[in-house]
C-alpha cells in the first residue's frame, strides 16, 4: 500500500504515468494542480474511479481552484488529514 501524492493536472505525463502504477489499497492525495483530476463527470475522475485506491483532494487547494463538483466518494483533507495519510502509509510515491 501506497500513498501517492499528485501535484499535477489531468493532462501532464505525471497523471497517466501514476494511474498506470495506481492500484486497490493505495490511496491518492491530489494536491495543487492535480484537483483538476477530481472534477465531476470528465475522463480524469472516471479514470480515478476505476483505479480502486482511496482518493483525496486537499481542501484548500480545491477551494483556491474554485472547484465545489467533486467525484464521489473523494474525501477532503486538510493538512493534519495529509499528515495522516502519511502516517498510516508509510510508502510513498510523489508525483509532479
Amino acid at each position: 500500500m501506497i500513498l501517492h501524492t499528485l501535484n499535477a493536472s489531468p493532462g501532464n505525463s505525471a497523471f497517466s504515468d501514476c494511474l498506470r502504477v495506481l492500484a486497490p489499497g493505495d490511496a491518492l492525495l491530489l494536491m495543487g494542480d492535480g484537483v483538476y483530476a477530481a472534477i465531476a463527470d470528465t475522463d480524469a475522475s472516471a479514470a480515478l474511479q476505476a483505479s480502486g485506491a482511496g482518493i483525496y483532494v486537499l481542501g484548500p487547494d480545491a477551494a483556491a481552484a474554485g472547484i465545489n463538483k467533486l467525484i464521489e466518494g473523494v474525501t477532503r483533507v486538510d493538512i493534519n488529514g495529509f499528515v495522516e495519510l502519511t502516517e498510516r502509509f508509510p510508502r510513498q510515491q510523489a508525483w509532479y
